[in-house]
């Protein structure tokens, strides 16, 4: 899934340009601001391109699954009409595991963006170095959430490729 890994590398590297904010000198601090707020953009356009790419997915699997159906009563051979269905039945299985794990990547993305998104607000309305001491305490929290949302979309990417991998192959 391209677009989960570059929503994952604009995740990492938002993260990045966040950290590098915490140590600046106070003369830095507006360029920073709007360096972190370009990142978080960029954050909400990735985090949007893997909800597309998920639709897209959806739309894709649900036609897919609707021709394999309606071709099941093309059968002469009710044995292979059984094996065929068992298939359908199987990959209908999988695609759902793999669909639930792509939304549950999918909505572990709200809460960092929402988190991140408070950050940039908080450093836009205090452009001083107090703000920046405060965010010390917030940032393990967004590199845990950052981190464990990578993690989820790594394991969301290594399923979709391997379903895609099945298809593939036969």
């Amino acid at each position: 899934m391209p677009r989960q890994m570059d929503a994952q590398e604009t995740f990492r590297s938002s993260l990045e340009r966040f950290q590098s904010v915490v140590a600046i000198p106070d003369t830095e601090l507006k360029a920073k601001y709007e360096e972190i707020r370009d990142a978080y953009e960029d954050s909400e356009d990735a985090a949007e391109k893997v909800r597309d790419r998920i639709d897209s997915v959806e739309d894709v699997a649900g036609a897919l699954f609707a021709e394999w159906e309606d071709e099941l009563d093309l059968y002469e051979s009710a044995s292979l009409r059984r094996s065929s269905e068992q298939q359908l039945q199987e990959t209908r299985n999988q695609y759902g595991q793999l669909i639930n794990r792509m939304h549950q990547a999918e909505s572990r993305m709200d809460p960092v963006l929402q988190a991140f998104e408070d950050q940039v607000l908080y450093l836009k309305h205090n452009l001083n170095a107090q703000a920046i001491g405060a965010l010390e305490t917030e940032l393990g929290k967004i590199r845990s959430d950052v981190d464990s949302l990578i993690r989820n979309m790594e394991a969301s990417i290594a399923e979709s490729e391997a379903f895609i991998r099945r298809f593939r192959d036969q």
